[in-house]
């Protein structure tokens, strides 16, 4: 029987690209977004409409989110609202729907704080800085009361996920790449600031295999990593952008955030382990493609102003 599959957040970035991914492997995607138009349009916080919506589906991706650490900070209760009692919502609803369906959580790096080792493996404490990360550590906790109530229900945490123009414009990635592509200053918050990218070409096909574990009744798998496990430095992230752009880029440091982890790469080897996962798109890749794509997307909207 063909699976149906619910996608909240289905059109952020990783949305996108897993709705794209298991549409094209025949799974019935239901899709549910506040930026969505007409029926997969939908807040997660409306308790009627989640309960509505999984009702009519065997497993769920949950991708929304607020999912920014700044938005977090501030508007500590939007973000709460959204991330716990969205997920409440969900994880409610799964426990009552007649269909069973598992639930897949979409988590964060940000649950480790500051991790003392690394790379930081999935049993690393749970020690978050911000509010963001607080509210996915809550958000953990109610995957494994739901786990003990029966519920297939798991955890992934992904890390600095990157790959798309539509990004939101400030995260770091499209924000360098897209400085990188038309020749302007790239502000560096925190040189020595190293995290792990990951393409979300690499998460997509780690969620499709956990969704065909899960789809075909396999237990679910305890919190796993979708990393890279390569660290890099904004400095070098910067670098290798204004490199790639050929534009001449400067680069101008500034100092840190204060509710920013400054150091995080992760261990991909239980996802390896468990999926037969593991990273394929090296960071100089998939920053390439991205400073091309904003490099086109730019000569393409200056030939659209000469027509006009």
């Amino acid at each position: 029987m063909n699976q149906r599959i619910l996608i909240t957040g289905s059109s952020g970035l990783v949305g996108t690209a897993l709705t794209s991914a298991l549409v094209a492997e025949g799974v019935d995607v239901v899709r549910l977004d506040l930026r969505a138009r007409g029926e997969a349009h939908g807040d997660v916080r409306d308790r009627a409409l989640v309960h509505d919506t999984v009702a009519r589906v065997d497993g769920i991706v949950h991708l929304a989110a607020v999912s920014r650490v700044v938005w977090g900070e501030r508007d500590p209760e939007l973000c709460w609202a959204t991330n716990v009692g969205g997920l409440r919502n969900v994880l409610e609803a799964a426990a009552q729907s007649g269909r069973a369906p598992w639930v897949a959580f979409a988590s964060s790096r940000e649950v480790y704080g500051q991790p003392v080792t690394l790379p930081a493996t999935e049993d690393a404490p749970l020690r978050p800085v911000n509010v963001y990360g607080r509210s996915k550590v809550e958000g953990e906790f109610l995957v494994v009361e739901a786990q003990r109530v029966g519920l297939r229900a798991c955890t992934v945490r992904l890390s600095n996920v990157f790959g798309s123009t539509s990004d939101h414009a400030d995260r770091v990635v499209p924000a360098f790449a897209r400085a990188a592509a038309l020749g302007a200053e790239l502000r560096v918050d925190g040189l020595d600031h190293t995290f792990d990218f990951t393409h979300v070409d690499d998460v997509t096909l780690g969620l499709v295999a956990l969704t065909e574990l899960l789809s075909a009744g396999g237990p679910p798998p305890p919190p796993i990593h979708f990393v890279s496990g390569r660290p890099t430095t904004l400095e070098e992230l910067a670098t290798l952008a204004a490199r790639l752009g050929q534009r001449g880029s400067s680069i101008r440091s500034a100092a840190p955030r204060d509710f920013d982890v400054a150091r995080f790469f992760g261990d991909p080897s239980r996802a390896r382990a468990l999926l037969g996962w593991q990273p394929l798109v090296r960071l100089e890749e998939g920053l390439a493609r991205l400073v091309h794509a904003f490099r086109d997307a730019h000569r393409d909207a200056q030939a659209q102003e000469v027509v006009r």
